[in-house]
């Protein structure tokens, strides 16, 4: 029999390179969400992959930004303590840039988080991501490149977290990283994450895709009640109570639209979502409350289980 291995990798990169669309698509589930608005993630989400005797549990950062209120710091600190004790790291970039290779500069959050990777001299694989975008296949050696100079890479993978091109072949560098070890975690689980969390994820990922660009960064769900019943026909059925919390008054006219229209259009696209990942039937109801400037307060961060 097969000794077990395991190796802890963390999941580095900018706002909105695709790092949570590639976890999702390593596990061929949604454990962290998406959207196409940067700083989607705001915690830590561990995901966990487990194939025979390997299992390789990643820990999904929120994207390195500068912060600008408790949350953000927060968010920065979860960046942090996600290069602590692991095995590795993948660095998240794009294929098509928006800087300039001729000066040798990357972007300044990826500058940042290359100098923290230095100072821990942490086994590193480049993922190119977005390749599906490429006009040109040739600008992607100019992209390796310019990475390849600011740090030695174990691997550099390019691959499209959308279409799933190259994730294999990531999967083969990051099983190199493990060590014998007893798994963490049983066959079959995905993520750390308790259930409560994944609803109020899915939720939020929802509003972020109804509203506006403004709005999302100052929204937050909370679960009021959640908890599981036989419904008439003594079938199951999962009910939810959420709370949709807004910094402002006039967002939250936005999020409830005209007669509620809004928020029903929110509320459907969660429950279809939730009926997908608890495989049984969902009842939703959800409310909008006003907590003015809680990015700035610790306790409904905590209370949030943003912390």
């Amino acid at each position: 029999m097969a000794e077990n291995k395991t190796a802890f990798i963390t999941i580095l990169g900018r706002p909105n390179v695709g790092k949570s669309s590639l976890l999702n698509k390593i596990l061929g589930q949604k454990v962290s969400i998406v959207s196409d608005k940067p700083q989607t993630t705001r915690t830590r989400i561990m995901g966990v992959y487990t194939k025979a005797e390997d299992q390789i549990v990643f820990i999904d950062t929120p994207g390195f930004h500068k912060p600008r209120n408790t949350l953000g710091e927060k968010m920065i600190k979860a960046v942090g303590e996600g290069m602590t004790d692991v095995d590795g790291a993948v660095l998240v970039v794009e294929a098509s840039t928006k800087f300039n290779l001729e000066e040798g500069k990357l972007p300044a959050a990826e500058e940042a988080l290359l100098e923290h990777i230095s100072k821990r001299n942490l086994k590193t694989v480049l993922v190119i991501n977005k390749i599906d975008m490429l006009t040109e296949k040739s600008d992607l050696l100019s992209v390796i490149t310019a990475y390849t100079n600011k740090y030695n890479f174990a691997a550099v993978v390019p691959l499209s977290a959308k279409t799933g091109d190259g994730v294999e072949f990531l999967l083969e560098e990051l099983l190199k990283f493990t060590k014998p070890s007893a798994h963490f975690f049983e066959d079959g689980v995905l993520s750390d994450q308790p259930d409560s969390v994944m609803v109020s994820e899915i939720i939020r990922e929802k509003a972020l895709y109804r509203l506006d660009k403004e709005i999302p960064h100052g929204i937050a769900v909370g679960i009021d009640r959640f908890f599981e019943r036989d419904d008439a026909n003594g079938e199951p059925i999962i009910e939810i109570y959420a709370t949709i919390y807004t910094e402002r008054d006039s967002h939250k006219g936005i999020i409830i639209g005209k007669n509620g229209a809004m928020l029903k259009r929110i509320g459907i696209d969660s429950r279809f979502e939730l009926e997908k990942f608890f495989g049984t039937k969902v009842l939703l109801q959800l409310w909008v409350k006003v907590k003015k400037d809680w990015r700035n307060s610790v306790s409904l961060i905590h209370n949030f289980g943003l912390d």
